[in-house]
């Protein structure tokens, strides 16, 4: 009895509270309560995909009238969100609509612009399925959908903390590794081609040790932005972490615009920072390999542009340099050169030659620059451009700058009264604590008087603590040296150095002089304006690297009054010196060419030379920019053209030009590029696919007869009659 009196209570308040398929109103206030909780709303198009339903609290949430969303098509409302379909271009909703595909968690961003003051964006997460009445006729979609916005930034912040540098906002090394591996695997298959930049600053741990961590950060933040400018869209760019960064520039094989970005680069980043009021200077180093040339996957490419970042910085850092196959790990190299010039300076091996700084106005010697040499037992001589970044990065420089300052200055007591010396001070040897000791007892040693004595300095030295110095500038005019300011004009801020530092001189760089007698630049202009300045401020003019004496007729119509260069004199040891001033020969007769030309560089190097369908072997005795002097082929004719094939892909196009015996002349069609190093490479290369199919598709067939006679090279190349 109980229990049947408990089943009729149960029964009669269940039967109270269950609603059936058949209690539409009932229905529909579940759908109502179910709409306005937030939990999700509910959303239908019609066959077109107009919309026809949404639920009026979803409309709130958008910050839009139910009236203004309907009858809109779902996909001018809604758009998948790029960060959660691959990055593809295609609208994965729009497909997925288009395909009457069951839509499940879809994540879309609400496309109309929001009011005034209501800025943040709105993702949803759509589900739907298609409706189709009993005939299979397409109705419409039905679905439901929740605000994910909340979630959906969260996630995007972790992604982006996953794949970007927290400090500089740029790629991270993971990124980067991505998107090279992907951009390679995609470009072997089409055979395009793809540039890596590796990029070391120089001098970074100056900043941090001057200056402090978060200084060192300010800077690093500073240098993302600057690269985010000079590369722009162009490129990807990545920080791998510390000073180190990544430019990914697909679709780019030009060796000419990759050079010159590489030079814009360095000259902007090299341009000052202000951190705190403080005022820091930097450098960079850069290594380019281009794929498929130098390597065809991630790892190769990545080794290859890394060993080309070695040699920029062996070759004396603020440079850039192309992989090439002859580079090789440096580091055994670089030991064995520091080891070698520890045992120099411990054996007075090195050596000090003399340029001479000449008046104009009478060709009288007024100063000479001492020159630092090495001349290494086993290999023979080491350029200062190789030996003095080693010195500077080991304890060295400090010692060999000592050495340098001793003998200059006992050198130049032998000189007559009225003649100067010039030593070259490092950045790194400038802020060392002992430099005012170090040039105080070279002047007492050997009795040198100190207006005699005149210390070139760099603008890499105006980095860190400006009071440190200014004290240091005011310590060594106190003992009454001359301070001049060298490589003037190659950076962005030297007005504000010439503003504040006491100098005596100013020495005009070597790249205006060398570009001065041409008119599509601007080169010769500079060079006046620099000595204009230079007078205004009651300093001294040098101009540097004067060859030729157009070159000479320009700089001189400039007004200027001392001159350095070749066409007085390349650099002599001190007997050499001391011989020519017993003979009187203070004053120097300029003596050169009539104009200069692009520097022609002496070579010894066999190359490819093709005609028609043949080839022969021959050896390229020199090369600039526009030409090459080639020997070992006769019955060339004037007017030829040929193709020389100068190995790595490097092919080019050139007309014979001048004609003796076994040795031609060639002009070439398309000018050479620098290749960072000093040297000379083509803008493009051809494709290792390229050659190869070529290769194949001649192999076996027939040649023409060939048209010259290879021959053994000439033993003397310098009895060659070829006019400049």
């Amino acid at each position: 009895m109980a229990v049947s009196r408990l089943l009729r209570r149960f029964s009669g308040r269940d039967s109270a509270a269950i609603i059936t398929p058949a209690d539409i109103n009932r229905r529909l206030e579940i759908l109502d309560d179910f709409e306005h909780a937030g939990i999700g709303w509910l959303w239908a198009t019609d066959a077109q995909g107009r919309l026809i339903y949404i639920s009026e609290n979803a409309a709130e949430k958008l910050n839009r009238p139910v009236q203004e969303l309907l009858a809109h098509p779902i996909t001018h409302l809604f758009e998948s969100d790029a960060s959660t379909a691959g990055d593809r271009s295609e609208r994965p909703l729009n497909f997925q609509l288009t395909a009457r595909n069951r839509i499940v968690d879809q994540t879309v961003r609400f496309t109309l612009s929001q009011p005034q003051g209501r800025g943040r964006q709105t993702w949803w997460s759509l589900s739907g399925h298609p409706k189709f009445d009993k005939a299979g006729v397409f109705q419409g979609y039905r679905g439901s959908a929740k605000d994910i916005t909340t979630e959906h930034e969260r996630k995007l912040v972790d992604s982006r903390l996953a794949e970007f540098d927290s400090l500089t906002g740029l790629a991270n090394r993971h990124r980067m590794d991505k998107k090279l591996e992907s951009t390679l695997a995609a470009y072997k298959s089409t055979k395009r081609s793809c540039a890596l930049m590796m990029l070391d600053l120089d001098r970074f741990k100056a900043v941090n040790d001057t200056l402090g961590h978060s200084a060192g950060d300010t800077l690093l933040c500073q240098v993302a932005r600057r690269l985010e400018r000079a590369v722009g869209s162009v490129g990807e760019i990545g920080r791998l972490g510390g000073d180190e960064f990544q430019i990914i520039l697909p679709d780019c094989d030009d060796r000419g615009k990759l050079g010159e970005l590489s030079n814009k680069l360095i000259q902007i980043l090299s341009q000052p920072y202000i951190i705190d009021d403080k005022r820091a200077t930097i450098g960079i180093s850069i290594g380019i390999a281009i794929s498929p040339f130098d390597g065809v996957d991630k790892l190769d490419l990545i080794e290859n542009a890394d060993l080309a970042l070695y040699a920029a910085k062996n070759g004396g850092r603020g440079q850039f340099r192309f992989y090439a196959a002859h580079l090789k790990d440096e580091a055994a190299e670089r030991s064995v050169l520091e080891e070698g010039l520890r045992d120099a300076l411990a054996n007075d091996a090195l050596a000090l030659h003399y340029q001479p700084v000449v008046r104009t106005d009478d060709n009288v010697v007024v100063a000479f620059e001492a020159l630092m040499r090495w001349d290494h037992p086993e290999r023979g001589p080491i350029s200062p451009n190789v030996f003095v970044p080693i010195a500077e990065e080991s304890d060295l420089i400090n010692g060999i700058g000592a050495w340098a300052l001793n003998r200059a200055c006992m050198d130049a007591m032998a000189w007559p009264k009225s003649v100067r010396v010039a030593v070259n001070v490092s950045a790194a040897q400038f802020a060392h604590a002992e430099l005012i000791d170090t040039v105080a007892h070279a002047l007492q040693t050997s009795g040198l008087d100190p207006d005699r004595l005149e210390l070139e300095l760099t603008e890499s030295l105006f980095m860190g603590d400006f009071e440190t110095i200014d004290d240091i500038f005011r310590a060594l005019k106190d003992l009454g040296v001359r301070l001049a300011l060298d490589d003037f004009g190659t950076g962005y801020s030297s007005l504000s150095y010439l503003r504040s530092a006491p100098f005596d001189k100013i020495k005009v760089d070597r790249t205006f002089v060398e570009s001065c007698t041409q008119k599509d630049q601007n080169s010769a202009k500079i060079i006046a304006a620099i000595i204009s300045l230079s007078d205004a401020l009651g300093m001294e003019t040098t101009v540097e690297g004067v060859e030729a004496f157009d070159q000479l007729e320009v700089v001189r119509g400039m007004n200027a009054r001392l001159i350095q260069g070749w066409i007085y004199a390349k650099a002599m040891d001190q007997e050499t010196l001391l011989a020519r001033m017993a003979n009187g020969e203070l004053s120097i007769i300029p003596d050169g060419p009539l104009r200069h030309r692009p520097d022609r560089r002496s070579v010894f190097r066999r190359i490819g030379v093709i005609h028609d369908d043949h080839r022969y072997e021959a050896l390229m005795r020199n090369l600039s920019k526009t030409g090459a002097l080639i020997d070992g082929l006769l019955n060339v004719p004037e007017g030829a053209n040929l193709v020389l094939d100068l190995w790595e892909g490097q092919l080019v196009v050139c007309t014979v030009t001048r004609v003796q015996d076994a040795m031609i002349a060639v002009e070439f069609e398309t000018p050479l590029v620098s290749d960072g190093a000093g040297g000379l490479c083509t803008r493009n290369r051809v494709s290792s696919y390229l050659l190869a199919s070529v290769a194949q598709a001649n192999a076996g067939t027939a040649k023409s007869k060939p048209q010259f006679m290879q021959v053994a090279a000439i033993s003397n190349p310098a009895t060659m009659n070829f006019p400049d």
